[in-house]
């Protein structure tokens, strides 16, 4: 065990909410590497980017390799970068999602990461644009490029942490997210989950999941803060 501890953000839902233009987005990237419209999107909810991907290429009729969804990501980046201004104005950083990452970025020792189905690209652009991103080390977080399913995601950002600092213990690390699918990445790797009832999912529902603690929002620092210390002490 290291004496480090680990905080593993979900974005989307969790720390900022898009107001569509994330599916605008990637409407427009699917067009320009598939030639069709996108006339409906699979579903996205703790769905990775890959998945998403192929399953709405699926529903207009398509097959599609790792090549199509490499240029797919390609288009999807570019498109956020162009229009990160549309972002800025029609999006929002979710209520206490600065607050809670300022707060526990002063808590000694500890470490905070995305694992995200986003693409790191995106995902690097989404919080920057809100201005979430400067306590985030990158490197050592996991994204939809790495894996297919979330827990593969997880179990990557745990590979990239002991890469790092050597054994890092599952119990070292909480995930912070919005979706069922959250919650079973993390028990899946044995890591704690602090759910956050700002997406779709209802509080029931994330408990009934197995989340260790829901909370409603990140509204409350303090209890944030004291609710993520409390699950990486056991």
């Amino acid at each position: 065990m290291t004496d480090r501890r680990f905080v593993l953000w979900d974005i989307d839902h969790t720390l900022i909410d898009t107001r569509g233009v994330g599916r605008e987005l990637s409407a427009a990237a699917f067009e320009q590497v598939t030639g069709q419209p996108m006339r409906e999107q699979a579903k996205i909810d703790g769905i990775t980017e890959p998945v998403i991907f192929r399953e709405t290429a699926r529903l207009h009729g398509l097959q599609t390799g790792r090549a199509d969804f490499e240029r797919f990501a390609r288009a999807l980046a570019d498109g956020h970068l162009a229009h990160s201004s549309e972002l800025r104005e029609r999006g929002h950083a979710l209520p206490g999602a600065a607050a809670a990452l300022d707060a526990l970025a002063g808590v000694p020792g500890l470490v905070q990461t995305v694992v995200s189905g986003n693409v790191r690209a995106v995902a690097e652009i989404k919080l920057n644009v809100f201005g979430l991103d400067r306590h985030i080390a990158w490197d050592l977080g996991a994204y939809g490029e790495d894996n297919d399913e979330r827990p593969g995601l997880v179990r990557t950002a745990l590979a990239r942490l002991r890469a790092k600092f050597g054994a890092v213990d599952p119990s070292e690390a909480v995930v912070i997210g919005d979706t069922a699918a959250d919650v079973a990445a993390a028990l899946d790797n044995c890591v704690a989950v602090l759910a956050v009832a700002t997406g779709r999912t209802s509080a029931d529902d994330l408990r009934a999941a197995g989340a260790d603690l829901v909370v409603p929002d990140l509204t409350h620092t303090a209890s944030v803060v004291q609710r993520v210390q409390a699950l990486l002490e056991g």
